[in-house]
């Protein structure tokens, strides 16, 4: 750990691997509807596609978080970004559902090794409030990549047809292997076991350790409140509400401005407010949003502003609680990094691929079951900050 701030070129660098996962949902999610009338499938089926994703996303972090403590970031990395270059490229020949969701189950398991090994980086370089304040700045740019991908999706659909999406994963995927040399080695000098029994020892030891648990159900419940916009928004938005590609990826865009703001709200305020004032914000703020999307939602209000004005303060709200949570979850296990950072990622995303199943099949053409989620997700962070606030009193 040092006190040095860490140079923009590796926050950025270090910010667009933890949003490999985005890009493998933001970038995609324009090109659900299009691939479900090509492929001649039900919305269902085509959203299953995603739920593989998760499913590959959460394997990935439990697989590689124990192999980084043992064998070191790097080599991890390239193992992971050359399986997301490869499964890119089989993707874009895919004529079956069935295939397409092997290989999204593939580059889910590939993809999540960017976020899992710079979320670990960001614990070997810093701790506590330092740590807070990196993981905000990495947050900026990984918010610029959802931004611009829904967008980018939506135009290269349109353009070309759903297999460019996988082109362009591709590209992503060797531009980054292009770009390892810039990456340091920082795990520790002492390495953990790779044994099975030492790995579900150590993964047993930080579940039941409350330094953890505490703002992991915190990251929890946020994650949760972004995966129900990111998993169905283009079906309630473009299915539901009648709006363009094009149009839901300015809206999708619109809603990520929250989080770029909330993140920089965050970088600049940790090491003056501390971690514990922003997460009471953060919590509070994703409560109010997600009550107030959902009341919007069943009063039958069918706006596209009634879904992404709230979703843009709820997103706000996430981004004040996930980089100073994980700093809190992550800080105390300097030697487990790697492992403790797959469990934060393994579970989120399990939750993900459960979401992405439950919300494709309650989908009925409101907003209604996305915004029920976001609510249920908001109150739930309000309950655990507060029990997380009572336990350092």
């Amino acid at each position: 750990m040092n006190n040095k701030d860490t140079s923009l070129r590796l926050t950025i660098l270090l910010g667009v691997l933890i949003a490999l996962p985005a890009v493998g949902t933001d970038l995609y999610v324009p090109a659900l509807p299009e691939l479900a009338r090509a492929l001649s499938v039900p919305v269902a089926a085509a959203q299953f596609t995603l739920t593989t994703y998760f499913i590959g996303l959460a394997a990935g972090q439990l697989l590689w978080g124990p192999l980084s403590d043992r064998y070191g970031r790097k080599p991890v990395l390239l193992a992971g970004l050359l399986t997301m270059l490869a499964a890119s490229l089989i993707g874009m020949f895919m004529e079956s559902i069935g295939a397409l969701a092997a290989v999204r189950l593939a580059q889910g398991l590939g993809m999540s090794s960017g976020s899992l090994i710079g979320r670990t980086i960001v614990r070997d370089l810093h701790a506590h409030e330092q740590a807070a304040r990196l993981l905000a700045r990495m947050t900026i740019v990984f918010s610029l990549v959802p931004m611009c991908a829904p967008v980018i999706g939506a135009l290269l659909v349109g353009a070309t047809g759903w297999p460019s999406v996988f082109l362009c994963m591709a590209a992503v995927a060797a531009v980054l292997l292009a770009s390892l040399g810039a990456l340091p080695e920082t795990a520790p000098s002492e390495r953990r076991s790779a044994h099975p029994t030492d790995i579900a020892r150590t993964f047993r030891a930080i579940l039941g350790d409350r330094r953890f648990l505490s703002p992991f159900l915190l990251i929890l419940c946020a994650m949760i409140g972004v995966l129900a916009w990111v998993s169905n928004s283009a079906f309630t938005l473009v299915g539901g509400f009648g709006v363009s590609a094009v149009a839901y990826g300015l809206m999708f865009a619109m809603v990520m401005l929250g989080q770029i703001s909330g993140s920089w709200c965050a970088s600049r305020l940790v090491m003056r407010l501390g971690i514990a004032r922003l997460l009471r914000l953060g919590a509070r703020l994703m409560c109010g949003a997600g009550i107030a999307a959902a009341a919007l939602a069943w009063l039958g209000i069918g706006h596209w502003l009634a879904v992404v004005l709230p979703f843009m303060v709820l997103l706000f709200g996430t981004a004040l609680i996930v980089p100073n949570a994980m700093a809190a979850a992550l800080s105390p296990f300097p030697r487990s990094a790697g492992s403790a950072s797959s469990l934060i990622g393994a579970i989120g995303f399990a939750a993900g691929a459960v979401i992405s199943t439950a919300l494709g099949a309650a989908f009925d053409g409101t907003a209604r079951p996305m915004t029920a989620v976001a609510a249920l997700a908001g109150i739930g962070a309000l309950l655990i900050e507060r029990w997380l606030a009572r336990g350092k009193t």
